[in-house]
């Protein structure tokens, strides 16, 4: 399997991926423990990896430091958003320049299933178009593309049950 992780650049998170994924999430941004353990969803308490395994995208729990892991699975990881912040709420539209070419490129060139957005805000700083959960009208290259409600521990607002839904939605979109 060929790996391609993205030049460290402004990004102290690198992407994890690779040609012919089922699935690249993409997350808002690197938060600062993120950014800190040089891994994806690395805050302990967001529920990321916890998700994915309950919902069935690997058969065990891997934690942020095994996230490269997540590549036999068929799982690719990268962020809208290069940029470390406190907070998504700390990002501005200019963080998100390029964003959109720059997932329809990896859409075309590594040719995953789906791009599943984790977050509305994840989807909405590269479009600039406020989605619904779930499946969308838009695609990139042959990509589906797919929003799950934020798995921060600062969205309180779809309990646990409910974003567990929204994963295995996302699954039953792969035929998976």
């Amino acid at each position: 399997m060929v790996v391609r992780a993205e030049p460290p650049g402004p990004s102290a998170v690198p992407d994890i991926l690779a040609p012919g994924l089922r699935v690249v999430f993409c997350g808002i941004n690197p938060g600062r423990r993120s950014a800190a353990a040089g891994a994806h969803f690395a805050n302990p308490r967001n529920d990321f990896w916890r998700l994915l395994h309950d919902a069935g995208f690997t058969p065990h729990l891997l934690t942020p430091q095994e996230q490269r892991t997540a590549l036999r699975y068929g799982i690719g990881l990268t962020n809208a958003a290069q940029r470390t912040t406190r907070g998504s709420g700390d990002l501005r539209a200019a963080d998100f320049a390029g964003s959109a070419d720059r997932l329809e490129r990896l859409a075309v060139e590594l040719r995953p299933r789906a791009i599943a957005f984790v977050g509305k805000e994840a989807y909405r700083g590269p479009f600039r178009e406020r989605p619904e959960l779930g499946l969308q009208e838009r695609r990139l290259g042959d990509a589906l593309l797919f929003v799950l409600p934020s798995t921060s521990p600062a969205n309180a607002a779809v309990p646990y049950p409910g974003r567990l839904r929204w994963f295995e939605a996302l699954r039953a979109a792969l035929g998976s």
